[in-house]
């Protein structure tokens, strides 16, 4: 990689590696200016060191502002994220960031609902973290092998709801089941979802069945992170029910549900 004065000033100390799961890595990030701006939602993009011209998009999963950094969890998908998954404590890290429109918040003492899917669970960590015991926090992953973040949501005080596909462990099924249990038993005053394109559509669904705002947290496969190479284009609609096409990156990740075509 070429170190120049530009790329300098997107290099950044990792603080910490730590391996959650086969596949699962949390890296936190010394940046004292990002994590000073970051909002949950938001995400980093990283350019792994070696012979890679992409930059890899991937959720922020924490923010401490006392500590100047950023966590962010991922999985091994391919050689960018195995290149990444392979620093260490004391490595430097190319990363832009905080990217992109993250969630809008109701006031902490509101009810809120937070689902997760898979690897769509990191970014409500920063929500629970902020909504506390007023938050419920489901999360749905394959089996018991993939399960991440349960103690860090346990930790914000917010009440806890695992679910996996196969029942190895937590709920078996889905993660609509209990979501729509939780909100006949008290009707949140927001829900915010990250995770496969049906899970969102499914919360979105139970959302405006039961006419509650919802904003879901998309993951299209971005190419630059940046809004010029159109690779995370979605369908959408405006106010008055137009279609258009926007960026996940640059307009999102994050939308209200219902802006969303489907």
């Amino acid at each position: 990689m070429k170190h120049d004065k530009y790329t300098e000033l997107l290099t950044f100390p990792v603080r910490s590696m730590t391996q959650l799961t086969k596949a699962a890595w949390s890296m936190v990030i010394e940046c004292p200016e990002a994590a000073a701006k970051a909002q949950p939602g938001q995400f980093v993009d990283l350019l792994p060191d070696g012979n890679f011209t992409l930059r890899r998009p991937i959720s922020i999963c924490g923010i401490d502002r006392e500590q100047g950094t950023l966590r962010i969890v991922f999985e091994v998908r391919g050689k960018g994220t195995k290149a990444l998954s392979e620093l260490r404590a004391g490595d430097t890290v190319n990363m832009l960031a905080p990217l992109g429109h993250g969630f809008t918040l109701p006031d902490k003492n509101s009810r809120v609902i937070l689902v997760g899917g898979g690897i769509g669970t990191p970014p409500m960590l920063p929500l629970a973290q902020y909504f506390g015991k007023n938050a419920v926090v489901i999360s749905g992953f394959r089996n018991k092998d993939a399960v991440i973040l349960q103690d860090d949501f346990a930790a914000c005080g917010a009440k806890t709801i695992l679910c996996t596909d196969d029942g190895s462990a937590g709920h078996f099924g889905l993660v609509t089941l209990p979501l729509e249990e939780e909100i006949r038993a008290e009707k949140p005053a927001l829900i915010c979802a990250c995770g496969p394109l049906p899970m969102l559509r499914a919360a979105a669904a139970l959302a405006e069945t039961y006419e509650i705002p919802c904003q879901v947290s998309l993951e299209e496969r971005m190419g630059c992170g940046l809004g010029a190479c159109l690779v995370c284009a979605c369908r959408t609609k405006d106010a008055d029910g137009n279609e258009q096409y926007l960026h996940v990156c640059k307009n999102g990740p994050v939308f209200n549900s219902q802006e969303v075509i489907w």
